[in-house]
């Protein structure tokens, strides 16, 4: 327990003593990307390569279009993806990564401006950046030099890299939900049914007595391709499908001879306003269905939830097919 804490401590006072010693150079770096018309390229080895990818991530996801490069691979044909419009972050705590050194001369030969990362502000990376930002640290928190507290400074720039990017780009909130369908998909998946489902007019529904064209023509009229069969007090009676009127016309039934009864599927699988929306996403990959009546406790119904709103139109799958 005590070794973790001074773990953290080593790490946190690292980050802190990095923000006490920034300069102007910080504010170069953010004018230099908002001026640019070209993508960040990350590129880094070992721990910092995998820093990188995380720094990318963020950038994308907030608003700055990036990509990493690996340096290794860029030597062998990646570099072709380097335009002069785009700006090179190096990440090098030492500063003297043989791969990523030798990468720079082609990385400027393309055009391209570089930034850099790295503990080290009289090291060759530095020397060869347009921007050298100081993420250095005093020590390690291993006791055997493995990158901990280094590799947190780098990360924590990173992050105040894109933050500020953020707000000088004007990214809303609302951007950074497109960029987040799966954040969006999670907080529609923790709602409950009622929160979701569809009432109203756009409800198609049918009452005991109808014919099968009203029925075909209540399935037309919404669009999702059902219709609820309700009893005279609302409670649902049962429920019809396009794919039931597609098989009987392929087995050549009369459809429009037959009644509500004989073409619809008795005691269909309900939900109820106040179940979990993933309870109903469970019950729809169970039983292979798109569509839900939402009922009350006495069999009325209430709504009809589909899985376009849950999961969003054009995305869903069952079982990966």
């Amino acid at each position: 327990m005590r070794q973790a804490m001074e773990v953290l401590r080593t790490e946190a006072e690292a980050i802190l003593k990095m923000a006490d010693r920034m300069d102007a150079r910080f504010a170069e770096m953010v004018e230099m990307i908002c001026r640019s018309t070209g993508r960040l390229i990350v590129g880094g080895i070992g721990k910092s390569g995998l820093i990188g990818k995380k720094i990318v991530a963020t950038l994308n996801s907030t608003g700055t279009r990036s990509v990493f490069l690996h340096p290794v691979e860029a030597m062998h044909g990646d570099l072709g993806l380097v335009c002069p419009d785009d700006i090179f972050l190096a990440l090098s705590n030492s500063g003297e990564t043989e791969e990523l050194n030798v990468l720079l001369p082609s990385i400027r030969a393309a055009g391209c401006r570089v930034i850099a990362f790295t503990g080290n502000p009289d090291s060759t990376l530095a020397r060869q950046s347009d921007i050298a930002i100081d993420v250095g640290v005093e020590r390690e928190a291993s006791s055997i030099g493995a990158p901990t507290a280094s590799s947190t400074a780098m990360l924590a720039m990173g992050d105040a890299l894109a933050v500020v990017l953020t707000d000088r780009k004007h990214f809303k909130t609302s951007d950074f939900k497109r960029f987040h369908p799966g954040g969006a998909l999670g907080r529609r998946l923790s709602s409950r049914v009622g929160e979701i489902m569809l009432t109203g007019d756009v409800v198609p529904v049918l009452f005991k007595g109808a014919t099968m064209e009203e029925a075909v023509g209540e399935i037309n009229r919404v669009g999702m391709g059902v219709t609820f069969v309700l009893r005279s007090d609302r409670t649902l009676s049962g429920i019809i499908t396009d794919g039931d009127i597609r098989r009987a016309v392929a087995e050549r039934l009369p459809i429009f001879d037959l009644a509500l009864e004989q073409m619809m599927t008795k005691n269909p699988k309900t939900v109820a306003p106040d179940s979990p929306t993933y309870d109903a996403l469970n019950l729809m990959e169970q039983h292979q269905i798109t569509v839900l009546p939402v009922t009350d406790s006495g069999g009325r119904v209430q709504g009809i939830l589909h899985l376009h709103d849950i999961l969003g139109k054009g995305e869903f799958k069952f079982n990966g097919r």
